[in-house]
């Protein structure tokens, strides 16, 4: 172990003694407050259909959701306390998928809007929303687990689930604060969950009204997979081990963009399981350098520092992990053979 990573390790059990203990999950009274600024969004289509959202009242008698939820819509409303109140205009800014609805009279309290840039991994985040038909909002808790940057902001992954139905409404942390929209979920059963940042909200209430039917155009999630970010290029060949294809995107993703934490996390996953340890390593080492709670990496470092013989650095990464990410740490100890796999009935 370098003396450098040991610094990094050791710093990072510091700040998470302190912190991580006194995160818990937010109480319900402070959720049955944000509930009143989450809103169920109701759309009308031009083929006699309609659509169902949430939306999070971000200024008077203005609303944020999903550009998605709104697409070719030929009126919109939002109900707030039993009351169904009509859209008038939009400000949507199509490519982010971030819509601003203005609805006249909404007597409705106005969120706090946080930062999605200023969030850290492994922070609690949890999510209002209506998903489905459910009359009343749902909440659900998770916590950080990836931040893209894109656009002068980044796109947060967390791990607090949501469905459809729920796109539109807010991602809040622990004071309550709106940190980011709920927006999409990846492909298959262990899809990862993305949520739009703030800041591209805040830059939206600048934006001109337009009509209610303007014409739509595709976010930049649901244009041609070419066309995607490498944060979601990457996501099906990790989640279906397809190394040698992981390897390729993950290196035109670091030469692109060097100062991505999650870039080099991706090459040095493609590099260990092609067996290149020596290199995985170090772009561990540099992953944990610019984010010292990524977990996953630190599971890999534990992973090389075991099959190594060094196993006295195998269980300081356990350690660490033990109080950053107890379901990782578990995934470490099993992989160590400390702890039984507990098999899946």
């Amino acid at each position: 172990m370098t003396r450098f990573y040991a610094q990094i390790l050791y710093s990072a059990m510091l700040y998470l003694g302190v912190s991580v203990a006194a995160q818990a999950e937010s109480s319900q009274e402070l959720i049955h407050q944000l509930n009143a600024q989450v809103l169920r969004v109701q759309v009308a289509l031009a083929n006699g259909s309609y659509g169902l959202g949430s939306g999070v009242v971000v200024a008077k008698d203005e609303i944020v959701t999903n550009c998605h939820v709104v697409a070719n819509a030929t009126s919109i409303s939002v109900v707030s306390n039993g009351a169904s109140f009509n859209v008038t205009s939009i400000k949507p800014d199509w490519r982010h998928d971030i819509c601003i609805m203005k609805a006249e009279g909404l007597d409705a309290p106005i969120a706090h809007i946080g930062s999605s840039e200023a969030l850290k991994y492994e922070q609690p985040v949890f999510t209002i929303g209506y998903p489905s038909f459910l009359p009343i909002p749902t909440s659900t808790f998770g916590v950080v687990k990836g931040l893209f940057p894109m656009d002068d902001s980044v796109i947060v992954r967390a791990t607090s689930s949501f469905k459809m139905g729920a796109s539109g409404g807010g991602v809040f942390d622990g004071d309550g604060n709106l940190v980011a929209i709920i927006t999409l979920k990846s492909p298959g059963r262990n899809g990862y969950y993305y949520n739009m940042p703030v800041e591209w909200v805040k830059a939206a209430l600048k934006l001109p009204e337009q009509k209610v039917n303007a014409k739509s155009e595709l976010p930049f999630w649901a244009l041609a997979p070419e066309q995607w970010p490498y944060f979601m290029k990457v996501v099906h060949p990790y989640l279906t081990e397809d190394w040698n294809a992981l390897l390729s995107l993950a290196s035109e993703w670091t030469a692109k963009e060097p100062n991505t934490t999650e870039a080099w996390f991706y090459l040095a996953a493609a590099e260990y399981a092609t067996k290149n340890y020596q290199k995985a390593e170090e772009h561990l080492y540099r992953v944990v350098a610019m984010n010292d709670q990524h977990s996953q990496a630190i599971y890999y470092l534990g992973l090389i520092a075991e099959e190594s013989g060094k196993h006295n650095e195998a269980m300081m990464n356990v350690a660490l992990l033990n109080k950053l990410d107890e379901e990782t740490a578990t995934q470490l100890k099993v992989a160590m053979g400390l702890t039984p796999a507990v098999s899946e009935k």
